[in-house]
């Protein structure tokens, strides 16, 4: 990965909202996430398990029109082809959900591929096969994914030393354990619940956002 795209992905990562229109099922998922955004999100992961593909397209196509006119990189979650379908800038992979080196040539050289690792061996295969980043977790109990196992911070650490691609902390952080975070090498944070299980989607984000900017100092 040249510099230039390495600064990029690194500074996308800071505030990483994955989405979950579940938690405001009375507004339509692509203002949710121009409010996310306008509160200080630096990316987005689509993110909605329960779509079959050509629903997943048509809810993609709506958020990339916000991300894209907000100049915000959209990354979809698991399937390439819904990338490739609405010109996203990238996909995150799961450990059992796909190649690196497929995805790469179905969506090309500049794509942004990020890759799930919990282990120091993961994270060194993944950034071998050409990912981009590491989203690494879970640091605590996860609320909106609540089969992920933690992984312990001497763990994490290990991980981010083993590489040299940025890293995003996963995994039920919230505004509260946020502090926790302080002194760990990462990029930044992906949250789902800390950010759109707010009554207050704007308020809670530029919250979250002003103590994130604290403990990545």
């Amino acid at each position: 990965m040249n510099i230039n795209k390495m600064t990029f992905v690194t500074n996308m990562l800071k505030l990483y909202l994955v989405t979950d229109r579940r938690y405001h099922p009375e507004m339509p998922l692509d203002q949710q996430v121009r409010t996310a955004i306008e509160g200080g999100v630096t990316s987005v992961q689509l993110r909605e398990k329960d779509l079959s593909e050509a629903d997943y397209i048509e809810i993609g196509k709506s958020v990339h029109a916000v991300t894209h006119s907000l100049g915000i990189p959209l990354i979809i979650n698991d399937h390439p082809t819904v990338a490739k379908a609405i010109g996203a800038e990238g996909v995150h992979l799961g450990q059992d959900d796909g190649d690196v080196d497929a995805a790469r040539k179905l969506l090309g050289a500049n794509a942004i591929i990020g890759v799930t690792a919990k282990s120091v061996e993961q994270a060194i295969t993944a950034e071998r096969c050409g990912a981009d980043y590491l989203g690494v977790g879970a640091l605590f109990s996860s609320k909106s994914k609540t089969s992920a196992k933690r992984i312990s911070f001497e763990l994490f650490d290990s991980i981010a030393q083993s590489v040299k691609i940025p890293i995003v902390g996963i995994g039920g952080i919230n505004i509260d354990n946020l502090h926790y975070l302080a002194g760990h090498s990462m990029a930044g944070v992906a949250v789902v619940s800390a950010l759109l299980d707010q009554p207050d989607i704007l308020g809670g984000t530029r919250r979250f956002y002003q103590q994130l900017s604290e403990v990545l100092k």
